[in-house]
């Protein structure tokens, strides 16, 4: 038997024919064999590599939100211990005293309806066993408080002062999650003695709202938080997720930040970070096999064609040798029979280019999925970069390798786009709405200037909207005026609203993307003087020279003395001159703009001397995007209808009588004179006084007094430097104590804080005019005078 076969081999392998269908079928079986071997494992890697960056920080933006709330709520937890009601509840020898009780329940009230992911709040007095919590009330010990097992938690602190733990429920405890409880726990100490814990119960599902991945495709995927002790804090699946594997996947979250391993036969892809702050685990899986279904399936497909291709050629061979070798006509004739039978690949060794189309095919549809999260990413890290959260040259060098590959070395172009009047733009439309018509605006210029740029937009909050530029030709230069002001006009004409638009100069590489932001910013502030739906470009106005700085205008003074005396024709002049003098004295915007808000800030307390309840006309709080010509505008309407309220009221003698009492007041705000003195100073009884003045000012002559005093003395703790003590004897008060609790009566604030708040106010607007202003010098001395003037 051998021998016969041995000798039928002999013979087939003498035909010249035979050999070459033998050596063709076979080359041709471990051709497309190796074709999908490789075609499967590189799809493989490249999902991997691809996949893990995104996954990776999208894992950390949900840790990162996370750890904010988390953040937020200790420091809810630190005013909580802080607050002088929780010290009384604490000291007090008579603790369930109503008023205080009543003032502590008022508190954990408004921080739980302000913070929209705490539950509830409680405090433990450790020395007493006592509970003030909300809403369960006061509660005297362990015995009548039913959520009280947690205390034992005391024991957990050690040195750290802020814990966070998952805690089982009981029943009736009056929480919002059934059974168990997400609670952070600061120590209260009181003189360094470990006296109290404050507890505050989180909602879950606000909390961990983030960490639920997009439902975009029927990818298997689960995210997870772990705990210091290895217990799963949350889990979250989509797509189909087993649940058994939900459960076992953290124990298996162990080792490097980004991998991938394999559980009951599945094979799962991993990301995993740990919070600085909580030391929770942060952990992401998608599963492999659902990512690679399509490209097993293919790599099936050929595998199988691979082996029919094979036995097709032991077919040819066999045929050849019983009836001879048949022309390539009747070898195709054979492969369509073959098509037309359902049970049969139609792919065969004549259609290798076709079957590697498809293989290339199925590949480019798995890398446009990765590519999906791109956009996100890129708006984030340009965010990110005007935030000034990326720190280093390497981190943004990385960032901006993996979030526009697909970009070159041509210069690059910043530009800010800004809601004109947003304000009324933000009242015109639903809150839910601006999202979308933001949205709407990023398509618009993006599809506009795609033709010749790389577009990237990203939203930068508010009215402003951020734009990348690149030349997709070769150009060295940033888009000429006319594209943007098209641009501007298609958007006023289709979403129906105006936009102004301020673009930096070009610059060479990513490093110089925080000052191009700056660039752009400055150059977007001169829709103050150029108006609505302007262009400016940062080269147009760098050689802007700056006007002499000064803290207050003439023209401030006069208005509030016009308005102040009643005379409407005189304010409206001081209006006109401000607007003048703004645009011809060359302020850089920053600079015009803040002296409109202190215009604006002494407007206002003008229409609130006398009567509280002053009718307002336009609003002055949103200045950054009006014109100069609007703010005239609204200034005058507010003026005219001050002086005409002023001007009524002086003509009422019981008003001039009490506005020679306010200037007495304002005259001797340093004199220990009290309310006999100031009605002497008109000639009245003091009941007549102080009947009079309660009924035209709608407040008592003392607290009057006061509040001049305390207005001074906020002047004074940001115009100088003096110290509290004598700002205190300035306006009054001999002990620097009475004055503190006074001032901290009417600011809500201290005067360290108050001084401390102010000057950091101030500082964080004069940042961005000293940046443009330094840019400027640099670009002067290079040019020295080339540049156009604005």
């Amino acid at each position: 038997m051998m021998q016969s076969v041995k000798q039928w081999l002999a013979y087939t392998l003498t035909n010249t024919q035979t050999r070459l269908v033998l050596f063709l079928t076979v080359s041709v079986c471990v051709i497309i064999s190796g074709v999908s071997l490789t075609s499967y494992y590189t799809s493989k890697s490249v999902l991997q590599s691809e996949l893990s960056e995104p996954q990776h920080q999208m894992l950390q933006i949900s840790m990162n939100f996370i750890d904010e709330y988390i953040e937020k709520t200790d420091q809810i937890a630190v005013t909580v211990a802080l607050h002088p009601n929780v010290y009384t509840f604490l000291t007090s020898e008579n603790q369930n005293s109503y008023d205080n009780v009543s003032k502590i329940y008022e508190f954990f009230d408004t921080l739980i309806a302000n913070t929209s992911y705490i539950d509830s709040i409680y405090v433990h007095d450790l020395a007493r066993g006592s509970f003030v919590a909300t809403p369960q009330g006061y509660s005297s010990s362990r015995v009548t408080f039913v959520d009280s097992q947690w205390v034992s938690v005391a024991d957990e602190f050690g040195d750290a002062k802020m814990l966070v733990r998952k805690r089982s429920v009981p029943s009736g405890a009056g929480v919002r999650n059934s059974g168990t409880e997400l609670t952070l726990f600061r120590k209260i100490l009181i003189q360094g003695e470990f006296r109290g814990i404050v507890a505050i119960n989180l909602k879950e599902e606000e909390l961990f709202a983030k960490l639920h991945p997009p439902h975009r495709s029927g990818l298997e995927r689960a995210r997870f938080i772990v705990d210091l002790d290895g217990e799963t804090l949350y889990s979250v699946a989509g797509g189909g997720f087993d649940p058994e594997t939900v459960r076992a996947a953290p124990q298996h979250s162990e080792g490097e930040e980004i991998g991938e391993f394999r559980y009951n036969g599945a094979s799962y892809l991993v990301n995993r970070l740990e919070s600085p702050l909580t030391g929770w685990t942060y952990v992401s899986y998608v599963s492999q096999d659902s990512l690679l279904a399509q490209s097993k399936h293919v790599r099936n497909v050929v595998l199988s064609v691979s082996a029919a291709a094979l036995l097709l050629g032991i077919a040819a061979i066999a045929y050849i040798q019983s009836v001879a070798f048949r022309p390539i006509r009747r070898m195709q004739r054979l492969f369509n029979q073959n098509d037309r039978d359902p049970n049969r690949s139609p792919d065969d060794l004549l259609h290798l280019e076709r079957l590697t189309s498809e293989l290339l095919s199925d590949h480019a549809q798995l890398a446009q999925l990765i590519r999906q999260t791109m956009p996100e990413a890129s708006s984030k890290f340009l965010y990110d970069v005007y935030m000034g959260n990326v720190h280093s040259k390497r981190e943004l060098k990385e960032k901006w390798s993996s979030y526009f590959h697909g970009w070159t070395d041509a210069p690059l172009t910043f530009a800010v786009l800004s809601i004109d009047r947003y304000e009324a733009w933000s009242r015109r439309y639903p809150t839910a709405d601006h999202s979308l018509l933001k949205f709407a605006l990023a398509n618009v210029i993006a599809e506009l200037l795609a033709s010749e740029w790389r577009v990237s937009c990203a939203d930068f909050g508010k009215d402003k909207l951020a734009v990348l530029l690149q030349p997709t030709r070769g150009g060295s230069g940033a888009p000429q005026v006319e594209a943007f002001a098209d641009a501007i006009d298609v958007v006023r004409r289709m979403l129906g609203f105006s936009v102004s638009l301020g673009v930096s100069a070009p610059f060479a590489d990513p490093g110089g993307l925080r000052q191009a932001m700056l660039e752009a910013e400055n150059a977007l502030g001169y829709r103050l003087f150029r108006g609505y739906g302007s262009v400016t470009f940062f080269d147009e106005v760098l050689d802007h020279e700056l006007a002499p700085a000064a803290a207050k205008e003439p023209w401030i003074d006069d208005l509030a003395a016009a308005i102040e005396s009643g005379d409407e024709s005189r304010a409206l002049q001081a209006v006109a001159r401000m607007a003048h003098e703004l645009r011809e004295t060359k302020y850089y915007p920053s600079a015009a703009l803040k002296l409109l808000r202190g215009a604006a800030d002494r407007l206002r307390r003008i229409e609130q001397r006398g009567e509280a309840d002053a009718e307002e006309t336009d609003s002055l709080e949103e200045v950054d995007t009006l014109s100069l010509e609007e703010i005239a505008q609204r200034f005058a309407g507010r003026a005219s209808a001050s002086s005409a309220r002023i001007r009524g009221l002086m003509e009422r003698k019981d008003y001039a009588l009490c506005q020679n009492m306010i200037e007495f007041m304002k005259g001797r705000l340093g004199e220990p004179i009290g309310i006999q003195e100031i009605a002497d100073a008109v000639g009245v009884s003091v009941s007549l006084a102080s009947q009079l003045f309660k009924q035209e000012m709608d407040d008592t002559i003392y607290g009057y007094f006061t509040k001049l005093r305390m207005d001074r003395a906020g002047e004074l703790l940001v115009e100088t430097d003096e110290k509290i003590s004598d700002i205190a004897a300035k306006v009054g008060y001999q002990h620097e104590n009475s004055f503190i609790r006074v001032f901290r009566k009417y600011k809500n604030i201290t005067p360290g804080k108050y001084r401390e708040m102010m000057k950091y106010k101030l500082e964080a607007a004069h940042e961005t005019t000293a940046a443009s202003e330094l840019r400027g010098r640099d670009y002067n001395v290079e040019s020295k005078g080339n540049r156009l003037a604005p």
